[in-house]
């Protein structure tokens, strides 16, 4: 998983005064739970740009000042009711060998054909929350969606790894495509269409027999009176 760095200072005081004056200042209180003891410190707002406003998952590299360097992941995030602006960050430290968890963003690839014929795709699971170690902590789930036909689906189950453990039941819906009112699928229409025409042109061959068959009584009655 991609990694962001975070460059910022230790905080000596993290009472309302402080906080609120590092706010004013244009820096984002943030602490970092996890270790030995939690870790206080604030950064520029706009150092979070790229860890906050996107919908990829990344982790954390936090370098302070002091020569401090952690690892770790954002847990909690906290912004104003009226200007959205940062208030305050969590972060959880990661160590090499300890899982965590975490939610994956899910990528779909490809054009359904399900969808080409009117069918309606569902995207059920825009995040999957998977457990892991630091290293095997995938970017996002890969999903291609170019065979989904109407009443197709892609599960959990397709995109299960020995790497990290995916916390949702194998069963779990990722995608789906549904049928519509207007929904056509193509192979169906065109069989009908032949059942059709077959149809025609049986009705046609009943309608000639009975005509036939309603001219030999004429002829026979005719006979008949000679």
């Amino acid at each position: 998983m991609k990694s962001i760095t975070i460059k910022g200072s230790e905080r000596e005081s993290v009472g309302k005064k402080a906080t609120k004056a590092l706010r004013n200042a244009g820096k984002v209180p943030c602490v970092v739970y996890g270790g030995e003891k939690p870790l206080h410190f604030s950064a520029d707002e706009l150092a979070f740009r790229n860890l906050v406003y996107t919908p990829n998952a990344h982790t954390v590299k936090v370098d302070l000042k002091d020569g401090q360097k952690v690892k770790a992941v954002m847990q909690d995030i906290q912004f104003h009711p009226v200007t959205d602006k940062i208030l305050h960050i969590d972060f959880y430290q990661l160590f090499d060998d300890k899982e965590l968890t975490m939610d994956i963003p899910v990528k779909l690839e490809g054009n359904s054909p399900g969808v080409r014929n009117g069918g309606r795709l569902l995207f059920r699971k825009r995040k999957l929350s998977i457990k892991a170690l630091p290293d095997n902590l995938p970017d996002f789930f890969d999903v291609d969606i170019s065979t989904l036909k109407i009443g197709d689906n892609i599960t959990v189950e397709s995109l299960l790894s020995e790497d990290f453990t995916i916390l949702h039941p194998e069963s779990t819906v990722v995608v789906q495509v549904k049928t519509q009112r207007a929904a056509v699928v193509v192979e169906d229409e065109d069989e009908e269409g032949v059942e059709g025409e077959e149809g025609v042109e049986a009705t046609a061959e009943g309608a000639e027999g009975a005509a036939e068959g309603g001219a030999a009584p004429a002829e026979g009655g005719e006979a008949a009176s000679e």
